[in-house]
C-alpha cells in the first residue's frame, strides 16, 4: 500500500471576505474528490482571505498510480479558473 500526500498552496484573487474563499474552496475540493477519488481538506491559512493551504492524498497499490493520480489533481488545480496554484509538494509514504 502507497499513501500520496500534496500540500497546495493556492491563491484566491478574487475572494473579498472568508466567506467568499470557502465558497471557492468547498466546490474546488468537492470536484477534486468526485473526479479523482482522493481527499481534499483545507490545511492553512485558515485566516487569510485570498490564500489557502489545500491537503490532498491518496491511497494505491502502486507509487506510480498514487504520483499519476496527484500529478492530475496538480494538472486540474492549474487550469482552474478560480484559483491560482502557488506552490505545491508531493510525497510518497
Amino acid at each position: 500500500m502507497v499513501i500520496g500526500v500534496s500540500t497546495a498552496t493556492l491563491r484566491i484573487a478574487g475572494a473579498r471576505s472568508l466567506k467568499d474563499k470557502r465558497r471557492v474552496l468547498k466546490s474546488v475540493l468537492a470536484r477534486l474528490h468526485n473526479r479523482f477519488n482522493v481527499a481534499a481538506a483545507e490545511v492553512g491559512r485558515h485566516d487569510s482571505h485570498q490564500e489557502a493551504e489545500v491537503g490532498i492524498a491518496c491511497v494505491s497499490t502502486a507509487g506510480s498510480h498514487a504520483d499519476q493520480v496527484l500529478a492530475a489533481v496538480m494538472g486540474f488545480l492549474e487550469a482552474e479558473g478560480e484559483i491560482e496554484l502557488v506552490d505545491y509538494h508531493t510525497e510518497l509514504l
